[in-house]
């Protein structure tokens, strides 16, 4: 099994459901690879995609946010948590099956966490106990920052 990025797939904990990043042409869960399809544009194109990103979720100014200083490749199944709308309905905003740039970061003086995540359209902070629990939106929305 081969990767675009360089990323060592025998270190991976997926690599009994991952048909590989060379083999599929960059959708190794059926899905294309936000990183995978960086690296084809260009050398330079998915450290710039992830120092824009970074300075996108800085900007926000969430306070109790520590700054985000790197993002990691993340499958889409391990950052899909439901999250209760207004309405009361349970909604998911992301595809498991997709690759997607985030992080987990402690809230200040708390015992939650932010989790963050984009792809190429959308950036979402949100505000979780462990695993997820009690998860509440901070920041849903549309980003411009594009890799060329």
């Amino acid at each position: 099994m081969g990767s675009i990025c360089g990323a060592d797939c025998a270190k991976c904990e997926f690599t009994k459901t991952c048909a590989g990043c060379t083999e599929t042409d960059g959708a190794p869960f059926g899905k294309p690879c936000l990183v995978a399809g960086c690296c084809r544009k260009g050398e330079n194109v998915f450290q710039e995609l992830k120092d824009k990103l970074i300075a996108a979720f800085n900007g926000l100014g969430i306070q109790d946010m520590p700054p985000v200083t790197e993002l990691y490749a993340l499958k889409g199944s391990v950052i899909n948590i439901a999250y209760t709308l207004p309405s009361g309905e349970i909604m998911k905003f992301w595809d498991d099956d997709k690759i997607y740039l985030g992080y987990q970061l402690p809230k200040q003086d708390s015992d939650r966490c932010y989790g963050i995540v984009a792809d190429e359209q959308y950036l979402m902070v949100s505000e979780y106990s462990g695993y997820g629990s009690d998860a509440e939106i901070v920041v849903f929305k549309r980003w411009e920052g594009k890799p060329e």
